[in-house]
C-alpha cells in the first residue's frame, strides 16, 4: 500500500467518523444534563431513512438532514417527556424506542428501497486543501465533515468555559443544588435532551445521504451504529475531545479490518468487519478499570515507583458519569 493511498484510506476513516462524532456529542450533551437517551440505535435507523426519503423527495440534502433531525429531536422528546415529566424508566423507555423506531423505519422505508437520492459529496476548501497531508485529511471533506470537526471544539468550549456550561454540569451532577440557585432543571433537561436527540438524528442522513449512500432496509448497514455511540459516550468519559477520539477510532478499526482483509485471507471477511464492535467493548472495559476495587487491591501490591505510574495512566483514562445522570428530579 503506497503512501497515498493510506493517506486517503485516512482521509475516509475522518469521514467514516464524522457521524458517530455528531451523534456520539449529542449523547454526551444529553446525558451531561443528567438524562439517558438508549433509543439512538433505533433513532439513527429512522433517521437515516427518513432523512433519505425527504432528500429523494425534494431533491435538497439539506431539507434531507433537516428531516432526519425532526426525527431524532422527536423521539427524544418522547424519552424527555417519559422520564422528566411522567418520571417513567429512562432505560426502558430508550430501549422500547430503539426497537419500535429501528422496525418502523424497515416497515416505511420498503417503498423506497433501492432509489436513488441525491448524494452529498466532497467540498474541497480553496488553497487549504492544497495544503500537503492536512488538505487531503481535513480540507477536502463533505460540508457535514467540517461541521463535525467545528462541533467538537465549539461543545467543548461550550461545557467547559461558559456559564451555560456550568449550568448544564451543575444539572446533571447537583440538580438540587441548581435548582436552589435558580436554574429551572427540568427545562435545561428537556432542552439538551431536544438539542442531543436532534444532533443524533442528524447521524442517520449522513449515512444514507453520504458515508453509505443509499437506503436498502435491512442490510444498509446502520444497525448497531446506536449502541456504539452509547459505549463511546462512556468511554470519551463525557468530555467532547476523547468522545471524538473515540468515534475515529472506531472507524479506524472498520477501516483497518477491510486493509486486512487482502493479506489476512485465513481470517474470514465476517471475522474482521464484526472486529471493531467487541475491540470497542474491550477498550470500553479497560477505561473503566480504574473504578474498580479489586485494580485498588492490585495496585497496594506493586512498588511505589510502579504503583505511580500506573495511578496516572489510570487516572488519565478513568471515566466518571454525571452523579444524577439517569435519576429523576424530586423538587423539595
Amino acid at each position: 500500500m503506497t503512501g497515498d493511498m493510506i493517506l486517503l484510506g485516512l482521509a475516509g476513516v475522518i469521514e467514516a467518523g464524522a457521524p458517530i462524532v455528531i451523534a456520539a456529542i449529542g449523547e454526551t450533551l444529553t446525558e451531561r444534563a443528567g438524562v439517558i437517551n438508549l433509543s439512538l440505535n433505533g433513532t439513527i435507523i429512522l433517521s437515516g431513512m427518513v432523512g433519505f426519503w425527504a432528500a429523494l423527495e425534494t431533491g435538497s440534502i439539506a431539507l434531507g438532514f433537516l428531516a432526519g433531525m425532526v426525527v431524532g429531536a422527536f423521539v427524544a422528546a418522547i424519552v424527555a417527556f417519559s422520564s422528566i415529566t411522567l418520571k417513567q424508566s429512562q432505560v426502558a423507555v430508550g430501549f422500547v424506542l430503539a426497537v419500535m423506531c429501528k422496525d418502523l423505519a424497515y416497515f416505511l422505508g420498503n417503498p423506497i428501497m433501492g432509489a436513488q437520492a441525491p448524494i452529498l459529496y466532497a467540498a474541497p476548501v480553496p488553497f487549504l486543501s492544497e495544503i500537503p497531508i492536512i488538505g487531503t485529511l481535513i480540507f477536502k471533506q463533505s460540508i457535514m465533515t467540517y461541521i463535525s470537526i467545528i462541533l467538537i471544539i465549539f461543545a467543548w468550549f461550550w461545557v467547559s468555559k461558559t456559564r451555560q456550561g456550568l449550568i448544564l454540569r451543575g444539572v446533571g451532577e447537583k440538580p438540587a443544588a441548581a435548582f436552589n440557585r435558580g436554574t429551572n432543571v427540568v427545562s435545561t433537561r428537556y432542552l439538551y435532551t431536544i438539542i442531543g436527540g436532534a444532533l443524533v438524528g442528524a447521524a442517520g442522513p449522513f449515512y444514507t445521504l453520504s458515508v453509505k449512500a443509499g437506503w436498502k432496509g435491512t442490510i444498509t448497514g446502520l444497525d448497531g451504529i446506536g449502541w456504539i455511540v452509547l459505549a463511546l459516550t462512556i468511554f470519551g468519559g463525557w468530555e467532547p475531545f476523547r468522545v471524538a477520539f473515540g468515534a475515529y477510532f472506531f472507524a479506524f478499526l472498520q477501516w483497518l479490518g477491510l486493509v486486512l482483509q487482502s493479506t489476512l485471507i485465513f481470517i474470514p471477511s465476517q471475522v474482521l468487519q464484526v472486529a471493531p464492535f467487541p475491540l470497542m467493548i474491550l477498550a470500553l472495559l479497560l477505561v473503566n478499570l480504574g473504578n474498580t476495587d479489586w485494580v485498588e487491591r492490585f495496585l497496594a501490591t506493586l512498588p511505589e515507583k510502579s504503583r505511580t505510574r500506573v495511578k496516572k495512566l489510570i487516572r488519565a483514562t478513568r471515566s466518571q458519569p454525571p452523579a444524577a445522570l439517569g435519576t429523576p428530579f424530586e423538587r423539595d
